[in-house]
């Protein structure tokens, strides 16, 4: 098991496929915390309260803003018929002195060491959030070569339609974490990766993350925004946004 809070200096890389192509590459910052505890954390990070990083349970577990952090998820788990008795930790971007946005976060549902169910928690820049609900049959553990598919149901990118399935693959590994996802649609599709170095958060490693990409949420949204503009220029069709999916999780 890991302890209460790691920091991941990690890397994200997206490939569009089909034909109009696209990539870029950006270094993020990411923690991984148990999302039950109460610490000890680092000064500089906080659960729900304001912190030069923090994690905030309202922002996860359910609508945003409006989130039960791990009681929901736990909620989730027990539906899926999960065994009792796993630990979670949560993968995500912090809070940056308040500021937030945060395209992607992970729910991790483990037995022991093996990771047995991943929940990902998918946020889009018009306010909505859906999640899919990743596990093997019988919760068998989760190994880097297992590929878990999810049909897509939610509108993420206006340059992507909603439609065709995501394969999601995890590697946690007691020193990096990989995770790797594929959107197909016919022709089109997409290549998403998140990987980093697993260690532990420290009041050090916080203040870097602060300097190196101030404004961390903001700068986010920021390069979101910058990609669109790139494929709008490059004459990718702009789609409107439909109606979310009525259930908030994909099983």
């Amino acid at each position: 098991m890991t302890p209460h809070a790691e920091y991941l200096r990690a890397e994200t890389t997206h490939s569009r496929l089909g034909s109009t192509r696209h990539s870029f590459r950006h270094g993020v910052d990411y923690v991984l915390i148990d999302p039950e505890s109460a610490g000890p954390f680092p000064g500089l990070f906080s659960r729900n309260r304001l912190n030069l990083a923090s994690v905030s349970d309202r922002m996860h577990g359910g609508p945003r803003g409006a989130g039960r952090g791990a009681a929901w998820a736990r909620e989730v788990l027990a539906a899926a018929g999960a065994p009792a008795g796993l630990h979670l930790r949560l993968l995500t971007q912090p809070r940056f002195l308040g500021l937030w946005f945060n395209p992607v976060s992970f729910w991790l549902a483990l037995q022991g060491d093996d990771l047995i169910a991943v929940i990902a928690e998918v946020s889009n820049t018009f306010g909505e959030r859906h999640s899919y609900f990743c596990a093997k049959p019988g919760f068998a553990p989760i190994t880097p070569g297992d590929r878990i598919r999810a049909d897509k149901v939610f509108h993420v990118s206006p340059f992507q339609d909603v439609g065709g399935d995501y394969t999601f693959s995890f590697d946690l590994g007691p020193g990096r974490i990989a995770i790797r996802i594929l959107l197909t649609h016919g022709t089109e599709g997409l290549v998403a990766t998140l990987g980093g170095t697993r260690a532990p958060m420290t009041n050090r490693a916080l203040a870097a993350a602060a300097l190196r990409h101030p404004f961390g949420p903001l700068r986010v949204l920021a390069l979101i925004y910058w990609h669109a503009l790139r494929l709008k220029l490059k004459g990718v069709t702009y789609r409107t946004k439909p109606h979310p999916p009525e259930q908030d999780v994909t099983r």
